[in-house]
């Protein structure tokens, strides 16, 4: 997964707070003075374009460096500032707490007139001719500190290679299976009843057992009443018969 940030924005989230303050009044002020340019992040610096590459801001450890395309700009303020490089083209700030703001923005403002000029003139410098000029290596500039490039993809081929030996490896009525659809068997309502019936079978079984269970020992006590009784009974109506009978 590519964590590398796409914005100036993401860029600035990252960095230690003295830095990031420092950062972002640069850019603000940068945004603010040269109307029409154009934000993104490139090779770890944050990058401005008017009609070409125009600034480019780094963060460093312990400093910060804005680098000006417009390099007869640089050479003309070479001496109002401590950190200009005129060769290198770049202002590098080593006091974050204290920005000459107001000394940056006159050279802002006079890098964008003078890129107009150079429009109106068809002599725009590249983006390889500003990198140049920066001594900033395309292949080598490294993503902005406290961002981790973690890449998930398979080397080139060996997705390839990994589904051909999968495919060599499959019988041929694998492959025919396959290419057909699945066939859907539909469950019908009444057989999920008949589970459920046949489930609740051997509780209605256990329910009839424990009832006649209950009853079996009243009908015992029942059946010794009546013989006891048979006697009695016998005997209280054999007198009367002697007596008709006389």
């Amino acid at each position: 997964m590519e964590m590398t940030p796409t914005t100036v924005g993401a860029y600035l989230r990252d960095l230690p707070p003295d830095r990031r303050v420092a950062m972002a009044r640069v850019c603000s002020m940068i945004r603010r003075s040269a109307r029409g340019v154009r934000e993104s992040m490139r090779y770890g610096l944050a990058f401005y374009e008017l009609d070409g590459p125009l600034f480019a801001l780094e963060s460093g450890r312990r400093h910060m460096s804005l680098y000006v395309a417009e390099q007869e700009v640089i050479v003309k303020h070479k001496d109002a500032l401590p950190g200009i490089n005129p060769q290198r083209s770049y202002i590098k700030f080593s006091d974050l707490t204290r920005l000459p703001l107001d000394v940056v923005e006159k050279i802002v403002r006079d890098s964008v007139a003078a890129r107009r000029s150079r429009v109106s003139a068809g002599n725009v410098p590249t983006q390889a001719e500003a990198l140049k000029l920066w001594a900033i290596n395309e292949e080598k500039a490294a993503p902005p500190p406290g961002y981790q490039v973690i890449s998930t993809k398979p080397p080139p081929g060996a997705e390839g290679e990994g589904e051909a030996a999968g495919k060599a490896g499959e019988p041929a009525t694998a492959k025919k299976a396959v290419l057909k659809p699945a066939v859907k068997v539909p469950v019908k309502a009444p057989a999920k009843v008949a589970v459920k019936s046949a489930a609740k079978a051997p509780v209605a079984a256990k329910a009839v057992v424990a009832k006649a269970a209950a009853k079996a020992p009243t009908s015992k006590v029942t059946a010794r009443a009546a013989a006891k009784a048979a006697p009695v009974k016998a005997a209280k109506k054999a007198p009367a018969k002697t007596a008709k009978k006389r």
